[in-house]
């Protein structure tokens, strides 16, 4: 019989998902419902930012609890992680810590003095991302070094970053991908309505406004196009930096900021998009691109080896951080459609046969258990 596992998860924003909410998000919404209808205790722990006010104490079987943070990016995570260790040790809340984000490794260090069998997941080389500050970035190269050493096992999501530590420390770590799985939802036109857009006719981008993400590139690219179609940057923050002020500053009508949308309307939007375009310089194993390959939609995205490993050959790459080359794909897309659609085909293919949900829900089991058989057989000897 399968040994219940009580796993406590930290590093994530919000379950379920609300305004500001990205892809660290999403893995907790699929991965931990699904470990307990698998027979396992979860207990998640939410942030709750200044104004905010906490939208469920248990989703789907899991156990929220719900801790206030400050604003001031980085040191909310900091703030936020350092409450739930707390609670964690002192309240028992479980065995097995699941923590998301190798910025969270120093908590490692205490939660494994505690008892904790602890399991860091990291999706990519945080340092690079430009949204973080010079100390910002000094604070997660070092934290790279806790990530290696401290929690009993990394979890990869990107195997060029697990490549890199394990080259950088001499050390094997787990690589788990992304699942790609799309619920089912049914047909309705009033997000359409809403943003005054028709099927079919426009491109999509569904994420965080930082730089990361490319947008400065998009949005230029995009406005030197003849077309009627329109762009839809789903997406934003309620406390806009000036990076995204700028971005909005564009002058071009057919260039549409929907805001935060989740749920059924956003798979509606990515389902019927003529094609969804993923301009980023920095990823990890995008689940975003995962859910659009999934459903079939065209895709275009940068050549940054991640997107090119998660897709292959099944969607159309620009170069990286080139406006020009991102403008001639879009005119590429608008006048051959039949060769795009066979390559989402191809796409829907790839992710069904090799990124699934319950397939990363099975992994993390294997992950947590092969560490506490290893921890059973030491105590034996």
């Amino acid at each position: 019989m399968k040994k219940k596992l009580r796993i406590a998860a930290f590093g994530f924003r919000s379950l379920p998902m609300r305004e500001g909410c990205a892809g660290a998000d999403k893995f907790a919404l699929e991965l931990y419902p699904r470990l307990v209808k698998s027979g396992h205790q979860v207990t998640g722990y939410n942030r709750l930012y200044p104004g905010q006010e906490p939208i469920a104490y248990e989703y789907k079987g899991v156990q929220l609890k719900n801790f206030k943070t400050i604003s001031q990016k980085g040191f909310d995570t900091l703030l936020h992680s350092f409450k739930c260790t707390l609670h964690i040790i002192f309240h028992n809340t479980a065995d097995i810590v699941h923590i998301q984000n190798g910025g969270n490794s120093i908590w490692a260090f205490f939660l494994r003095l505690s008892g904790k069998k602890v399991f860091i997941s990291q999706d990519g080389i945080d340092w690079k991302r430009e949204k973080w500050s010079w100390y910002g970035k000094f604070f997660l190269k070092l934290s790279a070094y806790f990530t290696a050493y401290l929690p009993n096992q990394v979890i990869f999501d990107n195997v060029f970053a697990r490549e890199l530590f394990e080259k950088k420390y001499r050390k094997k770590f787990e690589f788990i991908p992304f699942g790609s799985d799309v619920p089912d939802f049914t047909e309705n036109i009033e997000i359409f309505n809403k943003l005054g857009i028709q099927k079919g006719e426009y491109f999509l981008f569904v994420g965080r406004f930082i730089p990361d993400k490319g947008l400065h590139y998009l949005i230029p690219a995009f406005e030197k196009l003849k077309t009627t179609k329109k762009l839809v940057l789903v997406g934003g923050s309620p406390n806009p930096s000036d990076y995204e002020i700028t971005l909005r500053s564009t002058r071009d009508s057919r260039i549409i900021f929907a805001g935060y949308i989740y749920g059924d309307d956003s798979l509606r939007l990515i389902k019927d998009a003529y094609c969804y375009v993923q301009p980023s310089d920095v990823e990890g194993l995008s689940p975003v691109i995962l859910n659009v390959m999934g459903m079939g939609t065209p895709l275009l995205c940068s050549d940054i080896k991640e997107n090119k490993y998660a897709v292959a050959d099944t969607a159309t790459l620009f170069n990286a951080g080139d406006t020009n080359s991102l403008e001639d794909s879009l005119n590429e897309l608008l006048i051959s459609d039949e060769l795009m659609m066979g390559k989402a085909e191809k796409a829907r293919i790839r992710a069904l046969s090799l990124f699934s949900w319950d397939y990363v829900t099975l992994e993390h089991e294997r992950v947590f258990e092969d560490s506490l058989m290893k921890y059973s057989n030491l105590l034996i000897k």
